[in-house]
Formats: structure tokens, sequence, C-alpha cells
């Protein structure tokens, strides 16, 4: 499904549309290895990656680029995909979100949005400070 807008589709019992969004981890070269930018959004409290949903008639990639520059203040080019997760957000509709391995080309580190924090780990690191189980998937996409 890389490279083509996903469609939303009944899902569940109750025909409820899938919510699409997409996102990224952040990462650049640091001392031989690598680091990734994890987020905090207050409204959650929780330490995720940027994403949000996608917009009607955006492509996933296109999302995931404008959200973690909405989110981050960076401006960033895709990488490879990343795995996506699918779960039932906080008011019980399923959302799917796609999520690439990005780089930054631009911008500089601002918290916007919904975040108000962010901050470079290891991915070893990553793992610990990760809110969601789910989100420790797409940081195994590294390797």
């Amino acid at each position: 499904m890389a490279g083509r807008v996903g469609v939303a589709r009944p899902a569940g019992e109750q025909g409820a549309a899938v919510i699409r969004a997409a996102g990224g981890v952040v990462a650049r070269g640091r001392d031989g290895g690598i680091e990734v930018l994890v987020v905090h959004r207050p409204r959650y409290g929780d330490w995720t990656f940027p994403k949000g949903k996608a917009e009607p008639g955006e492509t996933d990639e296109a999302c995931a680029v404008r959200e973690v520059e909405e989110e981050t203040g960076l401006r960033c080019e895709l990488a490879g995909e990343l795995p996506s997760t699918s779960y039932v957000d906080a008011r019980g509709r399923p959302k799917q979100v796609r999520y690439w391995l990005m780089h930054p080309i631009g911008g500089r580190l601002l918290f916007m949005h919904e975040v108000d924090d962010a901050v470079w780990v290891r991915p070893e690191e990553a793992r610990g400070l990760l809110s969601y189980e789910r989100d420790r998937a797409v940081l195994d996409g590294l390797e």
C-alpha cells in the first residue's frame, strides 16, 4: 500500500469509518549512531511520535510530512516506510496510522499544536520513554 492514498472503510460492528492518519520517526545521526525524536502531548499525558489525521484528498505521505512539521517545526524528507499501527482512539473510533522514517532538512525544533516538549534520544532510550507498545513496534522497524 506504500505510495497510495488509503481509503476509509467500514470497520467493526458499528461500521465506523477508519480514521486515516500518518506520522514520522524523525531520526538524526549522532556520535556514530542515531537519535529519534519523541514528543510529549500534554492533552494525553503521553510520549509518542509526531502524527495526525489526514485531510480529505491528502496522501498519507503528504500528511506525515505536514503533521511532523506542524507538531515539531522540522521540515523533513521521507525515507523508508515503517510498520503501521491500528487501534481504537479515545473516542472509540478505529484508527490506522502509517509511519515513515524521516530526516530533518530544515526548520528548527518548536513545540507547536498538541506538543509541549520533545527530546532526541537513542532508540533504546525511546523504547523506555514511549507510552504505547504500538509505538515500540514502529521503533522496531528501524532495525
